[in-house]
């Protein structure tokens, strides 16, 4: 199997867009022992579904495949339908639930819900420790955001600010302050210098806006 020595990963120039990685042969040749492995899906701790749900479901068109109750905790699977499957989104949900159909689906969200957690309180979570992180809070810095690509932005973030969500940076916004970094990485220099105006011309046209949750969603743009 032929693979890359990543531990001498070469930095990128800054500015330059890099397909395939930093240097043309970055990406060895395709194993027979990874043939047809695919990204399935990407969980989430969330806190209330009934506010996750309407979030990703009415404000982002996705669809719940499934629901499971597994004791300790619920999971919610969510997706969206193919164009020629929005018709009948009920139909769709049961093909795409049933084994295989579900485990071959790329760009599905699952939301885990730990029952109980919906009435803990502000107070409880801050003195206890135990609200959820997104990622992007230290010291539990990790996780970034998800990403959405929507006909047009401006539209979306306008129709999101009237249903009360938090829009963390809006369109044509190309600020350096936008650039999502945490106080802590700021107090250290970390992430410092301006945006490279390579990146500048895409950076101002999507959105970021937050979730109920706190977790970061950033809306591109499907045509620019």
């Amino acid at each position: 199997m032929a693979e890359n020595n990543f531990t001498n990963l070469p930095k990128n120039e800054e500015g330059i867009f890099s397909p395939g990685g930093p240097t043309q042969s970055f990406n060895p040749p395709q194993s027979s022992t990874t043939t047809n492995y695919r990204l399935n899906h990407l969980a989430i701790r969330i806190k209330d579904p009934a506010r996750s749900l309407h979030f990703y479901v009415d404000l982002l068109g996705m669809r719940v495949i499934f629901s499971m109750n597994a004791g300790p905790f619920t999971i919610y699977y969510l997706g969206h339908p193919p164009p020629e499957e929005e018709e009948d989104v009920n139909e769709w949900a049961q093909k795409t639930s049933e084994i295989p159909a579900m485990t071959r689906t790329s760009g599905l969200l699952e939301l885990y819900h730990v029952h109980g957690t919906e009435s803990q309180t502000e107070t409880e979570t801050e003195t206890e420790g135990a609200g959820i992180s997104t990622g992007n809070v230290p010291p539990n810095l990790g996780f970034a955001h998800l990403g959405f690509t929507v006909p047009d932005v401006s539209v979306a973030v306008e129709r999101l600010k009237e249903c009360g969500v938090r829009i963390l940076k809006d369109v044509g916004v190309c600020e350096r302050e936008s650039v999502p970094l945490s106080e802590w990485e700021a107090e250290r220099g970390i992430g410092v210098g301006q945006i490279h105006p390579n990146y500048a011309w895409f950076f101002e046209k999507f959105a970021m806006v937050a979730d109920p949750d706190g977790y970061s969603v950033e809306l591109i743009p499907q045509n620019i």
